[in-house]
């Protein structure tokens, strides 16, 4: 499999998205979780709700130039979230916590907080470009 396959115009425009929903997400996960002292599931779970809303106009339209709509998509683009959201979470915060064991919690569930988004951006990518919004490979011009 090439390496265009992956890094083509949508790898780039699916990260700028992502820089937009991680500083929106961001902004409301850790001011939940630091400032509302509300909990490590509720402040990332509330992140990825409202930004969720956000990609998906953006990945579609923007990102993948996909214009039908489909139960499918909907449907498939809601358990790819979910899937990739419990996964990335639920290996961050036992991995932090084996690895900063000797620091304090709120140490580490922040760092866990950022490494489940970066975990999350990597499984949801390939969630949204090869399922949700899986266009079929047209011609090279696409790539750069």
């Amino acid at each position: 499999m090439k390496l265009q396959l992956f890094f083509d115009k949508r790898f780039f425009r699916f990260i700028l998205v992502g820089i937009i929903n991680t500083l929106t997400g961001s902004f409301i996960m850790f001011m939940l979780y630091n400032a509302a002292n509300l909990s490590y599931w509720f402040s990332s779970a509330c992140n990825y709700v409202f930004t969720s809303i956000l990609s998906f106009f953006l990945n579609k339209y923007f990102t993948f130039s996909v214009k039908h709509w489909s139960v499918f998509m909907v449907f498939a683009f809601v358990i790819t979230i979910a899937i990739s959201y419990l996964m990335a979470y639920s290996i961050s915060k036992p991995v932090m916590n084996f690895l900063l064991s000797g620091y304090s919690v709120k140490i580490r569930e922040n760092i866990a907080l950022f490494t489940g988004m970066c975990f999350f951006t990597v499984i949801n990518y390939f969630g949204q470009r090869f399922i949700v919004f899986k266009k079929e490979e047209k011609n090279d011009s696409e790539n750069i």
